[in-house]
């Protein structure tokens, strides 16, 4: 990873845009509709440190002395600087953002190629429901009551899994937000004991071959295993902070133990699974899903 993804909320924040053109202008549309209070510098202006207090951001567009000029009062003021088209003088590189209001999601190439990462935003963007937003805001309006409700994080989390794919969220991307809110409620007051599975995911690769579910598998998993041949673009797929089992001690026994307290479990294969392991699995009563590559 050569350049770390963060999000910085944006409710009471300044950001400053300095600089005139059709370069600052675009930085200003990034910010339409969001909470951020927009500060607008132009000419010597925008050489002032105090301009510059108490944002968080600061985009700068113009020639080299304008620049030169303006990041160095920002960078003084303790501001981070974005310099259009000089990833040089950047502290942070805007990526190609996909906005769905309380879902943001953002492809960079840490300034390389700009174009590249509106080519991926786009393939992303009509994966993005219009609506996923209001799923968002739905899940943070009753965050507190999930979380009083569900203490512990992995019943939170397979809670959450069923919610995000329930009715409740169905209704929040249809824009009904009541009948979501009082949705979720119910789901909630009805509780449930977490839900867990085993998945085999075929890891041979190459990683473009993998169905969805598989990539949806990965993305979830609470605990993987996996072969030491496994290709690393597959591997590069699940979810980083996932707890590791050594393939060694992924057995059928240990593997539905920990389906059976509610972990989703991933093991990632490079030889099909024998039939002894499925049937010992299916004994354990565990849900059991095999996802080979798509045919080529």
């Amino acid at each position: 990873m050569d350049a770390f993804p963060a999000f910085f909320p944006l409710e009471g924040r300044r950001v400053v845009i300095a600089g005139t053109g059709e370069a600052a202008e675009a930085k200003a549309r990034l910010f339409d509709g969001s909470p951020a209070q927009l500060v607008r510098l132009e000419g010597p202006q925008a050489f002032l440190v105090g301009a510059y207090g108490g944002a968080l951001l600061a985009f700068i567009a113009g020639d080299d002395l304008f620049i030169q000029a303006a990041a160095g009062a920002a960078r003084a003021a303790g501001v981070l600087v974005n310099v259009v088209d000089r990833p040089d003088l950047c502290d942070f590189n805007t990526p190609a953002v996909i906005d769905r209001g309380a879902v943001v999601a953002a492809v960079g190439t840490a300034g390389a190629a700009p174009m590249l990462a509106g080519l991926l935003r786009n393939d992303i963007e009509a994966r993005v429901p219009p609506g996923a937003g209001r799923v968002a805001v739905l899940l943070r309006r009753l965050q507190g009551e999930v979380r009083e409700a569900f203490p512990d994080l992995v019943a939170r989390r397979s809670f959450l899994r069923s919610a995000i794919g329930g009715e409740a969220a169905q209704a929040a991307l249809d824009g009904d937000m009541d009948r979501a809110e009082s949705l979720l409620r119910a789901a909630i007051a009805k509780g449930g004991e977490p839900t867990g599975r085993v998945a085999f995911v075929a890891g041979r690769g190459p990683a473009d071959l993998l169905t969805l579910r598989a990539s949806r598998a990965l993305a979830e998993a609470d605990v993987i295993a996996f072969d030491a041949d496994t290709d690393p673009a597959v591997l590069a797929l699940a979810r980083r902070d996932a707890g590791r089992l050594n393939p060694a001690d992924a057995t059928p026994e240990a593997l539905a133990a920990l389906a059976r307290a509610g972990r989703q479990v991933v093991r990632i294969i490079t030889r099909a699974p024998t039939l002894t392991d499925l049937k010992a699995l299916a004994a354990e009563g565990v849900a059991v899903e095999v996802m080979l590559a798509a045919p080529g």
